[in-house]
């Protein structure tokens, strides 16, 4: 009997988790490939680490219309090391971290063992968060401090009152509480899990409601005024509750649509309580915010609590784990080793 022909290796060649739409069907799988063939940039960046994402889970198989081309490597961030670079404000061994813009979306992404990227897209580590750091906090982490700084910006202070957080549990809800009662504020969280309070109190959260709790048939256009602010990854109808239970010069921020996209409330919070609702679009952020948060996230506002708890799995385990994401079974952060199991 004739052995089996080993599959070629390509010269150069690494792994990549690149998804593909064969025919209408969208796959995923494990490829090797050369820099040559991965999306133009000025920066080649080694992968050590990346991270799952609930937009990660919704792209994979296409679960949810995420990618917008085919093939492209998955992965909207990750935190690595600076290999070559055309571009002279980066040098090889920076340490640096990519996320947002079209990468992994439709520009080859972060489950690659190399990522080749314009230098714009490119944030500089701070010296005080390792590539583990990064990415234990990642896209979802970035996204909370985003909110909570948006926030701020528009009024927010701890005196002001409580500030409610849904879909508690997942990446952006674990961080933002913890961001938000080291800073001193009353944290109010919002899940599905009843299990999971212990976990949500751990982090900081002063009181924890069972979303099924709320009547959503009966949302009034205006009803008791409870929250100061609000982070909300649902959307649907629990943002409209928000918005209607929001106190005068509310701010209400909206980063997910886990629940629903649509929005059914009407204008009275807005033009009778001056409620503010901030659309939160880490994807655009400024390169100038986005290392400042970067900065920030190191030191005054480390999540150190959900760092602490984050799963790490090697980057062969990765398909395995989306569907847990996509029945909302995960809580916190869930880091992928892609490349040497080291920190720095």
């Amino acid at each position: 009997m004739q052995a089996p022909t080993a599959r070629p290796v390509k010269a150069n060649a690494f792994r990549a988790y690149r998804t593909f739409d064969e025919d209408g069907k969208i796959v995923s799988r494990f490829v090797d490939m050369t820099v040559d063939e991965l999306d133009p940039g000025d920066v080649v960046v080694r992968t050590k680490y990346s991270t799952i994402n609930y937009k990660d889970a919704l792209s994979h198989n296409g679960t949810g219309k995420i990618m917008r081309r085919f093939p492209t490597n998955a992965g909207i961030d990750m935190s690595g090391t600076v290999e070559t670079s055309g571009d002279p404000r980066w040098k090889p061994g920076d340490k640096v971290i990519v996320h947002a813009y079209d990468f992994g979306v439709a520009h080859d992404g972060g489950y690659a063992e190399l990522v080749r990227v314009p230098g714009d897209w490119v944030v500089r580590r701070p010296d005080a968060m390792s590539a583990f750091d990064a990415m234990a906090i990642g896209t979802a982490g970035f996204t909370a401090a985003q909110a909570v700084a948006l926030m701020e910006h528009n009024g927010l202070k701890p005196a002001n009152g409580p500030v409610a957080v849904t879909g508690a549990t997942g990446g952006v809800g674990s961080v933002a509480i913890e961001i938000l009662a080291r800073r001193g504020y009353e944290v109010v969280a919002f899940t599905g899990k009843a299990e999971e309070s212990g976990y949500l109190k751990s982090l900081g959260a002063h009181d924890v409601r069972l979303r099924q709790d709320i009547d959503l048939t009966k949302i009034r256009p205006l009803d008791k005024a409870l929250w100061a602010g609000a982070v909300d990854n649902l959307g649907g109808p629990l943002l409209a509750w928000l918005l209607s239970t929001s106190r005068i010069a509310g701010t209400v921020t909206s980063i997910g649509l886990a629940a629903d996209y649509k929005l059914p409330t009407t204008v009275m919070p807005f033009i009778l309580r001056g409620v503010a609702l901030l659309g939160v679009d880490s994807a655009n952020a400024p390169m100038a915010l986005r290392q400042s948060l970067w900065d920030r996230l190191a030191v005054e506002w480390r999540p150190d609590k959900v760092h602490d708890s984050v799963r790490t799995i090697d980057f062969d385990d990765l398909p395995s784990h989306f569907e847990a994401y996509l029945k909302g079974l995960v809580r916190g952060r869930t880091v992928v080793r892609i490349g040497a199991d080291s920190h720095p």
